[in-house]
């Protein structure tokens, strides 16, 4: 096994360019008659919500049906799909877990031709309030930022799809000048470079995207000298997205409501910044609480949703320099949008209104970038993810 993942690691670096490439290249168009399965991740707490949703989405249509539940979980927030569609990884948002401080990770088989998820193990993230999960791309690792504990995680996949105890693990130190807010460091977002070379967290308390090397042999982290982006102090980081062509990446910071915009140099993992631009109309004066940011497919335009405006706000990307130029916000039809999600088309953005409870589907005008509702409006207990399984 290891022997084959090492292979396989090869493989992809030197592949990576390429994929990256033909992504950016590659034209919008309709999946035809591919089909998909939905997974909505929710809050339990306080909720009437039993833990993970599923839906059937037509891509054709931009129609959504419900499954129904898929699995009851406590507090499954997060979601992240294996790269090979068969698994499925869910954080459980919780501060206690086996007696023990610190939330949990979930793992599940995907059955794709009913939507159904069969629980395979469970695992502590050794931080309370798991807030966000993630694959490395070979699919090897799970990575967790665990919010409350100011830490970050990584955990090794066996071939059963079910998860080992952690392989890596970095506590977090330092605050921020938000003595509420950024009392202490509070990791909300980890991901892996393009390149797999990088894994990349996003720390709330400390305004701070921290670069660490990645073994994606062992799952374990390295600290990098000079690996740190640094946004506005005050401004508060949430989460992280790459342009497909990894040459630029964007950072959406929920305490400003504005997003930093980073040059990326893939050879040292080194970020400079280019643009800081806000989220929100130029006369708003309510509560700032950005939550999620994507780039749609093409890498034309870039989204993000503001919780205390509820809305979206759209930029359309430059080419070239990868900085941005604000397009407006459409609200969302509900209240709090905390997660969006961009369907594999790139043709419908789907909003999580989560103090709402539904979820509003909007067509997404390939060559504006504008949203148009679709008049679809789906009843679903306190979402806060939604990811996508091609379906049988």
């Amino acid at each position: 096994m290891k022997i084959t993942r090492r292979l396989f690691a090869v493989l992809f670096l030197f592949s990576a360019p390429l994929l990256l490439l033909s992504q950016a290249q590659t034209p919008e168009k309709p999946a035809g008659k591919s089909q998909y399965i939905v997974y909505v991740g929710t809050y339990t707490a306080k909720t009437s919500s039993k833990g993970i949703y599923a839906f059937r989405f037509d891509p054709e249509k931009g129609q959504l049906t419900s499954i129904g539940v898929a699995a009851e979980s406590a507090d499954p927030s997060f979601l992240a799909v294996h790269p090979n569609g068969k698994f499925l990884y869910a954080v459980n948002e919780i501060a206690n877990f086996n007696g023990g401080v610190g939330g949990a990770l979930s793992a599940f088989a995907i059955d794709s031709k009913t939507g159904a998820l069969k629980f395979i193990n469970q695992v502590p993230t050794r931080g309370a309030g798991p807030c966000h999960v993630s694959l490395d791309k070979n699919g090897f690792f799970v990575l967790v930022a665990n919010y409350d504990g100011g830490s970050i995680a990584s955990f090794p996949v066996h071939d059963d799809g079910s998860l080992g105890t952690a392989s890596g693990f970095v506590q977090h130190s330092g605050s921020g000048p938000n003595k509420e807010r950024q009392e202490g460091p509070h990791a909300h977002w980890i991901g892996t470079s393009p390149d797999n070379r990088f894994a990349l967290a996003v720390d709330l308390g400390l305004d701070q995207v921290i670069v660490y090397g990645f073994d994606s042999s062992k799952g374990i982290f390295t600290p990098m000298l000079s690996g740190f982006a640094r946004v506005k102090p005050g401004a508060g980081p949430r989460h992280l997205a790459f342009h497909p062509n990894g040459k630029f990446a964007y950072v959406l910071s929920e305490m400003e409501s504005s997003v930093t915009v980073f040059s990326y140099q893939a050879k040292n993992g080194a970020f400079t910044s280019l643009q800081t631009i806000s989220a929100l109309p130029k006369d708003y004066a309510g509560p700032k609480e950005a939550a999620e940011i994507a780039v749609q497919p093409s890498g034309k335009f870039l989204y993000t949703s503001n919780r205390g405006h509820d809305s979206i706000a759209i930029f359309e990307i430059n080419p070239a320099k990868g900085t941005l130029k604000s397009l407006g916000q459409v609200l969302t039809g509900g209240k709090t949008p905390r997660h969006f999600a961009i369907d594999p088309t790139g043709m419908y953005l789907l909003a999580e209104n989560q103090e709402s409870n539904n979820i509003v589907v909007f067509h997404i005008d390939p060559a504006t970038g504008n949203l148009t509702p679709t008049g679809q409006t789906i009843e679903v207990p306190s979402p806060v993810c939604i990811t996508f399984v091609a379906a049988q």
